[in-house]
């Protein structure tokens, strides 16, 4: 049976087990052996995890042609332009890559926010915007430089959803196991065609 585990990883955890003497890691909070991480977040991020134990259904999470939706709350220096906006709605050229079009909307600050550590750096003349940002790619620090290439650099960056499962219920650090949704498992053990 395959197994899940939704995991709300706070700034400075490395998503790996394996130590690397300076950070802690995923073995520092999730006690389950035999899982490991469908898609990473950065030492900097913050928010949900998946871990499975199930191959198959690691890569479709984790593989952009399954269009599975990531959804970030994004704290952004700066008051966003309607221009900045559309030009994270139309797709962002890093250079190495175009991103994706991303469904992108300001936001209130999110509700039952816990306090991040270390705490954000906080300039009294530069005010702050929430951003919603849902994206199907996720490559390495793709938001950030997505948000930076349109002149609002990312202060702090929360992964509140990967497909249907979210952070609701889960502090900094807590972990819960759960089943995952029957349609998804099934795709995810169809056997590819040769």
């Amino acid at each position: 049976m395959t197994r899940i585990v939704l995991f709300n990883k706070p700034c400075a955890v490395l998503c790996q087990f394996s130590p690397d003497g300076r950070h802690a890691t995923l073995a520092d909070f999730v006690p389950i052996p035999g899982v490991y991480p469908a898609g990473r977040l950065d030492a900097d991020s913050e928010g949900l995890v998946i871990l499975t134990d199930d191959g198959r259904l690691q890569h479709r999470i984790t593989h952009p042609v399954h269009k599975f939706a990531k959804t970030y709350w994004v704290q952004v220096e700066g008051i966003p332009t309607p221009g900045a906006l559309d030009r994270l709605r139309l797709g962002v050229d890093l250079g190495d890559f175009v991103c994706a079009p991303a469904r992108v909307r300001p936001i209130e600050e999110p509700a039952r926010l816990w306090a991040r550590t270390p705490p954000i750096r906080n300039r009294k003349a530069i005010p702050t915007t929430w951003l919603e940002v849902v994206i199907a790619e996720g490559k390495n620090r793709q938001v950030r430089r997505m948000t930076a290439k349109v002149g609002l650099p990312t202060l702090r960056l929360i992964r509140h959803a990967v497909g249907p499962w979210t952070l609701d219920g889960l502090g900094p650090g807590d972990w819960r196991e759960g089943p995952p949704p029957p349609a998804i498992v099934s795709a995810a053990r169809k056997k590819r065609p040769r």
